[in-house]
């Protein structure tokens, strides 16, 4: 979808430039380079948590992270703002410290949490 929206800013952005007064395509430009940015982002770190028999990896621009099952603990934390709970899925692993929300999950994170709490006692 965000690639989408960037081919649609990048059209609009050149139309604007051909037919317009110039400002409005600086402008298109400027998103499009943000939202291009942020679906690169998401193409190049899916998927963010898999798991195998040895434990979790998650992806991040850095790479991708081993996490054993012995030395990692999985808790979901609830937030509240604006009045709206935000629940998101954090895997602590020695000194570091991975969030999850929906979006990175592609599920709810308490969903998430239960396979993971499965599978953790399957292997």
């Amino acid at each position: 979808m965000a690639w989408l929206v960037t081919a649609l800013l990048l059209a609009g952005a050149v139309l604007d430039g051909l037919f317009g007064d110039g400002k409005g395509a600086v402008l298109m430009g400027l998103a499009t380079v943000a939202i291009g940015a942020f679906a690169a982002h998401w193409s190049v770190v899916r998927p963010r948590l898999s798991v195998d028999a040895e434990g979790l990896v998650t992806r991040t621009l850095g790479g991708s992270h081993r996490l054993p099952w012995a030395r990692t603990s999985i808790q979901l934390r609830t937030t509240r703002r604006l009045g709206r709970d935000g629940v998101t899925l954090e895997l602590e692993h020695d000194d570091e410290l991975y969030i999850f929300g929906r979006i990175d999950l592609g599920e709810d994170p308490r969903d998430v949490m239960d396979a993971l709490t499965a599978l953790r006692s399957a292997f």
